[in-house]
């Protein structure tokens, strides 16, 4: 099966945002990915669950909304409601990840967890029941246009393992070119984020054929 490419909007014309997601998705996106921050849990600002529910119409792809916020739990609802389809967490936030997890399922949403750099995949041993993603972060969140960590390839060789044979989707983001996207999905990723890789020309189909190839 073809990899999945999952453009970031953070890279969009945030003035053309409607505009940026009809494209995209015309382009060949798998998923729209949806980076939310919060300015405490990483260092930017960004959306919240309105912007989500006013792109909803635009697309019938799947929202891929990803929550780079401390605290998380209380807003897991709002996401749900307002038309996220995969609600991805960090392992990092909050004391009860397994509860977040079982939470973001309540709410009728795919549950996703992401790691952080320095975050061991065998963090996530004992959750993997209730996942359907998981998210290997190749950069430190919070901005676009960084470089790639090279050892986050051994974490996603790692995950691909302990996934095994379970219904669980492998996404990487940070740092993911056509150069970068090759060892990706050689070390295990069948989602691939990418938000400059895609934006950062006109020729937005040819950017994710590129990925996927």
């Amino acid at each position: 099966m073809s990899v999945k490419i999952a453009p970031s909007i953070l890279s969009a014309d945030f003035a053309r945002l409607g505009e940026e997601v009809r494209a995209i998705d015309a382009a060949g996106a798998d998923y729209i990915h949806v980076d939310v921050m919060d300015g405490h849990f990483v260092p930017n600002l960004t959306i919240g669950p309105a912007v989500v529910k006013a792109l909803r119409s635009h697309t019938q792809k799947p929202l891929d909304v990803h929550l780079m916020i401390d605290p998380a739990d209380p807003y897991l609802k709002d996401f749900a409601d307002a038309g996220a389809d995969i609600i991805t967490v960090h392992a990092e936030v909050g004391n009860h990840l397994d509860r977040s997890l079982q939470m973001i399922r309540s709410f009728g949403a795919k549950a996703g967890v992401s790691l952080n750099p320095a975050t061991p995949a065998e963090n996530l041993a004992f959750v993997l029941d209730n996942v359907d993603l998981i998210l290997v972060m190749t950069v430190n969140p919070g901005f676009g246009g960084q470089h790639f960590i090279e050892s986050q390839l051994d974490k996603i060789e790692t995950l691909r393992k302990m996934i095994g044979d379970a219904p669980i989707e492998l996404e990487v983001d940070g740092g993911v070119n056509p150069e970068t996207a090759k060892r990706c999905i050689a070390a295990g990723a069948d989602v691939l984020v990418a938000g400059s890789a895609v934006f950062g020309s006109g020729d937005y189909a040819q950017n994710i054929s590129a990925l996927r190839s």
